[in-house]
């Protein structure tokens, strides 16, 4: 009998499915890209009839270079919205992608309202926007009450597996949809007070589940093999990253920057952003003896920009020919020579939140190189690592890190890791597998089927790809200090949206 696991990766633009090993090796992995449209700024939307089919094609073909698996794990990107018809299993319209920004209106309106706060990367505003969209008024909508479907990726995947027989999401993925009541009562449930403000009947939301745990079968799969753990891209790169113990940290440096630390069984006193920007989070769930949810708890630190700035840098300004070209281009130089960048080219998320903020060069001079440029923004993206951490130390003082765990597509240039390093002033190890996702879908599902036993041998899996140490003569205090100089000369720039707080 196989213990390896599929998993079933659903990234913002692009997809995957693979088969983890109980070595937790990947094999047989095939991606698909899948980038999501934005007909006008600011809206961001996919078509999630197509991301099924996509699904379906990685995940057979998976299976069929690997062989049986005992589970499949399934990690997604969060917060983006599918609305479809229960009976034949077709959205009414696009889903709405997380970055999309379509209902800064109705967020502030909730908050002036109902007194709920409520930002535009979460799924509430979104799953009412869509039913107001393709459904209509609040007649309509209750005429419809039990024949449609809102759900979260991870809701529509389940559901294509389970050719229309599961509709659940798990608890990391509902804790951030802003529908969710994640600290009043012993188990996590859906906030009667959001639904019912934001007219969105609970009986087309999916049934919450444990992250870790069998739900149901993968019919759709030769085998039928069970569904075994659910969990958003995030939660389930910390664990993939081992970091199963209070303090333990990572950070991923994809599109955008996401530092999370596990708090283990701590659990948070609030639900919404702290004082220093961070956001408490569901990390995983599992069903305890008495059928209650053991839950590790997280906190999260948001960067908006990270690997967009590399991209930029390529195909923007022209300055390198490839993401890899940056690391040797950035070696050509000792030092930035003065200059340093600010990378909020989408503005500033932890510990600002600055919708307004741009980024920013300073520091130029007759004498600064491409090289100077390249170096400055690899350095920038580690100087917003290092506010990430701070404001995580700063929210909770009882949180010391020892070291940060790496992974995403920045993970594998040496120049931008020994800058996170210096920057932070802590260890950096990096990720084996540049998705870490993948293996964390895979530990959930396999402590549902026993691949693994229990979260103290997933932590003996950790194996760094290399550990990159700060340098001792870097003169941390006195950069920093320059740091938040710049930030503070890039923040407001475009007033009207500095002004915005959700």
């Amino acid at each position: 009998m196989s213990s390896s696991i599929l998993v079933i990766d659903v990234g913002t633009s692009g997809l995957r499915a693979a088969v983890v090993r109980p070595d937790a090796t990947v094999t047989a992995l095939h991606y698909r890209e899948f980038a999501p449209s934005s007909p006008f700024a600011g809206l961001v939307e996919f078509d999630a009839t197509e991301m099924a089919r996509l699904v379906l094609e990685v995940a057979h073909a998976s299976l069929a270079e690997a062989g049986a698996v005992a589970a499949v794990g399934i990690t997604t990107q969060r917060a983006s919205t599918v609305l479809w018809d229960r009976s034949t299993g077709i959205p009414l319209g696009p889903a709405l992608g997380w970055q999309d920004l379509r209902t800064v209106g109705e967020c502030i309106m909730a908050k002036a309202e109902h007194g709920l706060s409520l930002a535009p990367n979460q799924t509430a505003t979104k799953a009412a926007w869509l039913l107001k969209t393709y459904v209509g008024d609040e007649a309509a909508i209750a005429a419809r009450e039990k024949d449609l479907c809102i759900g979260t990726v991870d809701s529509w995947i389940v559901w294509t597996l389970s050719q229309g027989s599961l509709h659940v999401t798990d608890h990391s993925n509902a804790a951030v949809t802003g529908l969710a009541d994640v600290l009043s009562h012993e188990n996590i449930r859906w906030h009667e007070r959001a639904y019912s403000a934001l007219g969105v009947p609970i009986s087309m939301l999916p049934t919450l589940v444990p992250s870790s745990g069998i739900i149901g079968s993968a019919t759709a799969l030769p085998g039928s093999p069970p569904i075994a753990a659910i969990a958003g891209d995030q939660q389930a790169s910390l664990i993939g990253q081992s970091c199963v113990r209070r303090n333990m940290a990572k950070c991923t440096f994809g599109t955008g920057g996401m530092m999370n630390v596990c708090l283990g069984d701590n659990k948070p006193t609030s639900s919404e952003r702290s004082q220093h920007g961070t956001f408490p989070i569901v990390g995983w769930s599992q069903v305890a003896n008495d059928a209650s949810h053991l839950v590790t708890w997280g906190a999260e630190a948001i960067m908006l920009s990270a690997g967009t700035n590399i991209e930029w840098l390529r195909d923007d300004m022209g300055l390198i020919s490839s993401a890899d070209e940056s690391d040797a281009v950035a070696r050509s130089c000792d030092s930035t020579d003065g200059v340093m960048y600010v990378p909020a080219l989408l503005g500033l998320g932890t510990p600002r939140w600055d919708y307004g903020a741009r980024g920013a060069l300073f520091g130029l001079t007759r004498g600064t190189t491409r090289a100077h440029i390249v170096r400055s923004v690899l350095e920038g993206v580690a100087h917003r690592g290092a506010d990430l951490l701070e404001a995580i130390e700063s929210d909770y003082p009882d949180v010391e890190v020892p070291e940060i765990r790496v992974d995403g597509g920045m993970s594998r240039n040496p120049s931008f890791i020994q800058a996170l390093a210096n920057a932070t002033g802590r260890p950096i190890s990096v990720s084996p597998v540049t998705e870490a996702t993948t293996v964390g879908a895979a530990y959930l599902a396999g402590l549902a089927v026993g691949t693994w036993s229990n979260l103290a041998e997933i932590e003996s899996l950790w194996s760094p790809h290399t550990t990159v140490d700060p340098q001792s003569n870097y003169d941390r205090s006195a950069v920093r200090a320059q740091w938040e100089r710049a930030v503070t000369r890039a923040a407001g720039w475009i007033t009207e949206l500095s002004s915005l707080d959700f």
